[in-house]
């Protein structure tokens, strides 16, 4: 049976990152990052734009789980429990097996990262709204505050 493993948290967290080396290091695996069925110019959420979000990861997912890889890996976004509810109603037909690991950090750090990655100067509403949010999920939580992406990918691996 496939696990489906989803690294989620607000942007900034590593989640990409750790989804990558966690991805390199699980054999028979399949891996889609949220932002690869978002790239879009001009980036913009509309209600058009998330309905293609919405079709496209579903779509995905089933695709790698359907195929036989021993993990699925989804790093996305999802920073409140009806989008995570969300996303497994639509695979709901499917036997799999399910790890949800929500990525945190230090508001701080988050920020800081966040600047370094787009170039902005100041802070985030998004990225602060998204890491309290995150906090409420019913999920594993690694704080990525004073880990590498490294330690962040062992703590997972050892999970699953």
């Amino acid at each position: 049976m496939p696990k489906l493993i989803i690294i989620n948290g607000a942007p900034s967290v590593g989640k990409s990152t750790v989804a990558r080396l966690v991805f390199a290091r699980l054999p028979n695996s399949a891996f889609l990052d949220g932002d690869d069925v978002w790239q879009i110019n001009p980036f913009e959420v509309t209600e058009r734009t998330k309905a293609i979000v919405e079709r496209n990861i579903p779509f995905v997912l089933r695709g790698y789980l359907e195929a036989g890889y021993d993990y699925v890996i989804l790093a996305w976004v999802m920073h409140q429990q009806a989008i995570i509810d969300w996303l497994l109603d639509q695979l709901q037909d499917l036997d799999f097996g399910l790890r949800v690991f929500t990525l945190i950090a230090e508001e701080e750090t988050a920020q800081a990262r966040w600047r370094e990655s787009s170039g902005q100067q100041g802070t985030s509403e998004v990225v602060s709204d998204r890491l309290r949010q995150s906090l409420e999920l019913a999920t594993m939580k690694i704080d990525t505050t004073h880990l590498t992406p490294e330690q962040v990918a062992e703590r997972i691996l050892a999970a699953i």
